[in-house]
């Protein structure tokens, strides 16, 4: 018998950053939206223990160890279930990696759901989540998907309505960035500031209720984009290209380095993401709508 579970990419429409905490993480104001782009988890029996394979774009640089996000959800659900966590998680990618797009937090969620679902624990949606912010701060949201504000590190989730269907492309760089590095650079570039606390934008919560595509490129930012530049200047180049190519705004998604464009319909979307590759200024570029629902137990 196997599970398989697809769950699916994020964009941060908002990301408002708090100074640096005493934990050393810092309070947010995460506007998160889940877009159609997928990982697929598989798990299967394992009379060999724990053990994570994986393939797809990019898979290589996909650890295969304990350290696998998906491996730790496995162990976390075992644990609190007094089992052992006897299984083959195959991860199928579709999902950027290192690109700011949690997609190694999708995969965790997938690995949770699918063995709660091959185990048949049956673990409440509150305990699922519970497991979810232990493992990561963006890992709640790959598990629930559709639009939802994150605050305290991004963790605690209140889901959001959106009353439309937004288009994206976006644009993956020829190399990754440390999130904890981006991190440490905000705290550098805000040294001797006041920065304040983060909160939702309204107008931000408007457009994504109102479905408004230029009420929300309006509206976007990402508190953590000026620390992605200084570390990767040349991602400067890509949202150049993309806002001369005609898209509605462009920013870097989370702590990048994927960068974002949203546009008007699929058919901007295809004349941009055309003239961003035709730039020279990123590897490659993907299409995707939001919102897109969360981790799906799919049927056979």
């Amino acid at each position: 018998m196997s599970v398989t579970v697809r769950v699916p990419a994020k964009v941060n429409v908002q990301l408002a950053v708090g100074a640096a905490r005493p934990d050393g993480f810092h309070d947010l104001a995460n506007v998160f939206l889940a877009v159609g782009l997928y990982d697929e988890v598989t798990v299967t029996p394992s009379p060999t223990g724990l053990r994570v394979t994986c393939e797809g774009p990019d898979a290589a640089q996909v650890p295969l160890d304990r350290t696998n996000l998906a491996a730790r959800a496995a162990e976390a659900l075992a644990g609190r279930y007094g089992l052992e966590p006897d299984v083959h998680l195959h991860i199928t990618k579709d999902i950027p990696v290192a690109g700011g797009m949690a997609g190694g937090s999708a995969d965790g969620a997938g690995a949770l759901l699918a063995c709660d679902a091959l185990w048949g624990t049956h673990a409440s949606r509150d305990e699922l989540l519970d497991i979810c912010a232990e493992l990561g701060s963006d890992v709640p949201f790959s598990l629930v998907g559709g639009a939802a504000l994150g605050t305290g590190r991004g963790e605690k989730l209140r889901a959001l309505e959106v009353g439309g269907t937004f288009h994206w492309v976006f644009a993956m760089a020829a190399r990754g960035l440390s999130t904890p590095a981006v991190f440490r650079e905000f705290d550098r570039l805000g040294e001797g500031t006041d920065i304040p606390d983060p909160v939702a934008s309204g107008p931000l919560l408007d457009a994504l209720a109102e479905g408004d595509a230029d009420a929300l490129a309006a509206a976007v930012s990402n508190d953590l984009q000026p620390a992605a530049l200084s570390l990767f200047p040349e991602l400067a180049d890509t949202l150049a290209a993309g806002r001369a190519a005609g898209a509605l705004t462009a920013l870097v998604s989370g702590s990048g380095p994927t960068t974002a464009f949203l546009v008007r319909d699929p058919e901007a979307a295809d004349k941009v993401a055309e003239a961003l590759l035709a730039s020279g200024t990123c590897r490659t570029v993907r299409t995707a709508s939001g919102p897109a629902p969360g981790a799906t137990v799919l049927d056979g």
